[in-house]
């Protein structure tokens, strides 16, 4: 694993032919990418007027070394943060109610965490069980799915402010990932997001759950290949959406959730497959569904060490993808999954590592986070709201390689991100200014 940590400088140390990287949203600079070599002072102009004050660059790939750092004052030692955010774990008589208050606030937020995660293994069984058997079983396989995406549709519609949870608890791991799930998840995210009917958000929902069934008549070997396959393997494989299609007629699934099927791999521009339409020819439900079917494959291929994080993974879609993909829909993604989307590995502006579990719908750059914190048990981690810590931002997204070794260990990274519905983190937004 590489361990070498990101170097920073200050912004009055830039100077031109060093190599940066703009940790800032790709739609928050005026540069076509984020990291390239300062080649004029106008460029360091633009740089400065972006607001940051820290700026991370690469010695390797850099023509001289930044100028002198200023004199700067002692950074808050990162202990003392800690310290005040645990300390209502060890209450006595004599703390004040604010404490208290914090102490029962962890406790909330790790019990909404603990049973999110008790749906999700439930949740990703069922889904495992009905895709698995639309054939053999396909009344029974439906009915299960029907009982899954209902309760799904209920809690995104009706719920009031949803959060996507990313899962990183102690109940599950990498084996409970169901990229049928994470799709459907994430689907009826986006259906919430812009005031689906419940009758589409639920063909939406059944859709997702079986947008994949065509690929049990895929080998193996051409599923679970991580080269890049050769034309002819590409050919058999885009089989998989008329397979599908196919499949779910089959099952009695509704036509038009077989015409979804059939379309979650077109693209906006042509390009897809199978039948290389436009957008005006495509369902609606299968372009929201085609968007986030990309977005989880980027951050959960079948290689992991080619997978990109969460925020890379908006950013690439952002800059790439925009012809192939409704620009619309993905500007409303980057929007309901939040500036540092969950699963993010973070550096808090305290020097402390952290991973995001959830994100706040109203409030994007104020995520919930899970703190690298040695003096605590990462059975029982630290939780952070980070509206209620207003002192406390997010210095930049990291990727798990940049991890030093032993907060690596305790924050555990997942190599395949899963996400679930939590409607219990933001019951008491309401509260929160």
């Amino acid at each position: 694993m590489q361990t070498n940590q990101p170097t920073f400088i200050d912004i009055a140390q830039l100077r031109v032919g060093l190599y940066i990287h703009l940790d800032l949203g790709w739609m928050d600079h005026p540069f076509t990418i984020s990291n390239f070599k300062v080649s004029d002072e106008e460029q360091i102009s633009k740089i400065r007027k972006t607001g940051l004050k820290k700026l991370r660059y690469d010695p390797k790939r850099s023509d001289c070394d930044p100028l002198p750092a200023p004199i700067a004052p002692l950074p808050t030692p990162v202990a003392p943060l800690i310290e005040t955010l645990t300390s209502a774990t060890t209450l006595t008589e004599s703390e004040s109610p604010e404490s208290i208050s914090k102490s029962e606030r962890l406790k909330q937020l790790r019990h909404a965490i603990d049973e999110n995660e008790k749906k999700f293994i439930i949740a990703s069984d069922i889904a495992r069980q009905a895709t698995r058997n639309i054939l053999t079983a396909p009344k029974t396989s439906i009915e299960q799915a029907e009982l899954l995406v209902n309760e799904m549709v209920d809690t995104a519609l009706t719920e009031g402010d949803i959060a996507i949870h990313a899962l990183n608890g102690n109940r599950s791991d990498d084996k409970n990932y169901q990229h049928a799930l994470n799709v459907t998840v994430l689907a009826l995210m986006m259906a919430k997001s812009i005031e689906m009917s419940k009758d589409d958000a639920h063909l939406l929902g059944m859709a997702a759950i079986f947008h994949d069934i065509g690929k049990a008549e895929i080998t193996d070997k051409i599923l679970m290949k991580k080269d890049p396959l050769t034309k002819s393997e590409r050919s058999y494989f885009e089989q998989h959406s008329e397979i599908g299609a196919r499949m779910a007629k089959q099952a009695g699934l509704p036509d038009r959730i077989a015409k979804l099927i059939l379309q979650h791999h077109e693209h906006a521009d042509g390009t897809g497959y199978p039948k290389r339409i436009k957008t005006e020819q495509t369902d609606p439900l299968a372009r929201l569904l085609a968007l986030v079917n990309v977005y989880d494959n980027l951050c959960n291929p079948n290689n992991t060490a080619i997978a990109k994080t969460p925020y890379e993974a908006l950013a690439h879609m952002f800059a790439n993808q925009r012809s192939k993909l409704d620009e619309s829909l993905i500007k409303r993604l980057i929007k309901s999954l939040g500036i540092y989307p969950p699963g993010s590995i973070v550096q808090l502006s305290t020097g402390i590592h952290a991973i995001v579990i959830a994100g706040n719908p109203n409030k994007p750059l104020r995520p919930f986070i899970m703190l690298h914190d040695p003096l605590t048990d990462r059975h029982e981690p630290l939780i952070i709201d980070l509206r209620e810590e207003p002192n406390i931002n997010i210095s930049i997204c990291l990727r798990p390689n940049q991890l030093p070794p032993d907060v690596f260990n305790y924050l555990n990274p997942r190599k395949r991100i899963s996400y679930f519905f939590d409607a219990e983190l933001l019951k008491d937004e309401s509260n929160q200014s």
